[in-house]
C-alpha cells in the first residue's frame, strides 16, 4: 500500500465530528426518492486521482445525495457534472461524466480533495469541523510532491488550501490572498494557488459561474503546468 492509500483508509474510518457523523448516517438511511434503490455510502469521502498529479483541486465537502451516496467526491451531483466536463475538456479526465465509483473515471495529472470529507447540513461547516479535517489535507500536500497548481473551488476551498500551505510553512505571502474567480497567487517557487467559483447550483443556475468561465480556469491551470 502507498502512503496515500493508507491515508484514505484512515479518512474513511474517521468519526471525529459528531454532528457530521450523525447527519451523513441519517441521510444514508433516509435517502431521497430519486435514489431510493441506492445503498448510500454514508461515510467520509476519500480523496482520489493521480498520485503523481501536478494539479490539485480543493473543494468544500461531499453533497448529501452526491458523494455521501456514491462514496466519491463530485460524483453523482450537478457540481460534478460541471467539474468533470471541464476536466475532460482540458485533458485531466478520461470522460466528461461521473455517476458512481465504478464508472471508469480516471484522472490524469489531477488529484481531488476537499476541506471536509463528510457531507454537512445545509452545506455549512463549523470551524472546528474544518480544523478536525485539516490534518488529512496537510498530509496529502506533503505526499503529493509533484503538485504545482492548486485550485480552490469556492472561497472555503481556496481559504482551506492557503491556510494549509501556510501551516506547512510553505507560503511566502505576508497576508491572506483575496478570493476572486480566476485569481492566482505564487505561493512558493513551485506552487501557484488559483481561485474559482464553486460549480454549485447556487452559482451555475444564477449565471454567476458560466461554462466558459469555469473552462478558462482549467485552461489556465494547464498553461501554468507547461511553463512552471
Amino acid at each position: 500500500m502507498t502512503q496515500l492509500t493508507t491515508l484514505q483508509e484512515t479518512v474513511i474510518g474517521c468519526r471525529r465530528c459528531a454532528r457530521l457523523v450523525k447527519w451523513r448516517e441519517e441521510i444514508a438511511e433516509e435517502k431521497t426518492k430519486r435514489f431510493a434503490d441506492w445503498e448510500y455510502w454514508g461515510k467520509p469521502n476519500p480523496s482520489f486521482g493521480d498520485p503523481n498529479a501536478r494539479l490539485l483541486l480543493v473543494g468544500l465537502a461531499p453533497a448529501a445525495h452526491g458523494g455521501n451516496r456514491t462514496g466519491r467526491m463530485f460524483t453523482g451531483d450537478r457540481s460534478g457534472d460541471w467539474l468533470y466536463r471541464a476536466l475532460h475538456k482540458s485533458g485531466f479526465a478520461n470522460q466528461p461524466t461521473s455517476i458512481s465509483r465504478n464508472d471508469g473515471l480516471k484522472l490524469t495529472d489531477c488529484y481531488i480533495t476537499a476541506t471536509c470529507r463528510c457531507a454537512p447540513p445545509q452545506n455549512k461547516l463549523l470551524p472546528e469541523e474544518i480544523r478536525n479535517c485539516r490534518p488529512f489535507l496537510l498530509r496529502e500536500l506533503e505526499l503529493l510532491r509533484r503538485v504545482k497548481v492548486i485550485v480552490g473551488l469556492g472561497k472555503v476551498g481556496f481559504d482551506s488550501a492557503f491556510s494549509s500551505l501556510r501551516a506547512l510553512g510553505w507560503s511566502t505571502l505576508e497576508r491572506k490572498p483575496a478570493f476572486a474567480h480566476g485569481a492566482e497567487y505564487k505561493i512558493t517557487e513551485r506552487i501557484t494557488l488559483m481561485a474559482s467559483f464553486h460549480p454549485s447550483q447556487q452559482n451555475t443556475f444564477t449565471g454567476r459561474l458560466t461554462e466558459p468561465m469555469f473552462d478558462a480556469v482549467f485552461r489556465r491551470a494547464k498553461k501554468l503546468l507547461t511553463i512552471n
